[in-house]
């Protein structure tokens, strides 16, 4: 196991699948805590926003003052990277919900619910730029990226659907890589 030192990642806790994600960056050697509120940033290195509702979750962060210290703190370099209702919370643009609030770190469009609802779920192997060899990655009402603005790079497709991205430190996928034992990308995301 790599030791990734001073790497506390911050993972946002207001909802989701935010256990998983903390399980894997301790599995790959970093400290993790659970971010709620703008003071718990502090020390944080690089935050996770995990899957969950993104409607709910975005209420939330903008009530308890996070959606503000989250994009300050991108804004001044922090390393982000969202998975699956992260990515949404994170883009520029929400098809057909542009009322939705989102982060707008993310210079892409996201559909929600692409692959249709959780009765289509689904895993696939996939090749993702960056990383030795392709994982297996779940996806549970994932959306796609339908725009990409410039300086974000298409890092993974799966059925002609681009399913992950990153632009400069930020990265936001489709799929919950926290649900499988693979833990190439968190160790990706721990080296940005």
């Amino acid at each position: 196991m790599f030791k990734f030192p001073d790497q506390t990642v911050g993972i946002v806790a207001i909802q989701g699948d935010y256990e998983k994600h903390r399980h894997a960056v301790e599995a790959c050697g970093a400290s993790a805590r659970y971010v709620k509120v703008p003071e718990d940033l502090e020390g944080c290195g690089r935050v996770i926003i995990p899957g969950g509702e993104s409607t709910t979750v975005g209420q939330l962060m903008q009530r308890f003052g996070l959606a503000d210290a989250l994009i300050e703190k991108v804004a001044a370099g922090l390393p982000v990277w969202g998975t699956c209702m992260g990515m949404i919370m994170m883009a520029k643009d929400i098809e057909s919900r542009p009322d939705q609030f989102s982060l707008g770190i993310l210079d892409v469009s996201v559909r929600r619910n692409a692959f249709g609802p959780q009765v289509h779920s689904f895993e696939a192997p996939v090749k993702v730029n960056g990383l030795p060899k392709p994982i297996m990655a779940v996806f549970i009402r994932a959306p796609i990226v339908t725009r990409v603005g410039p300086g974000v790079n298409v890092i993974a497709e799966v059925e002609g659907q681009v399913i992950a991205v990153r632009q400069g430190n930020l990265l936001g996928t489709s799929f919950h890589p926290e649900l499988t034992d693979d833990r190439h990308m968190h160790q990706w995301f721990l080296s940005i």
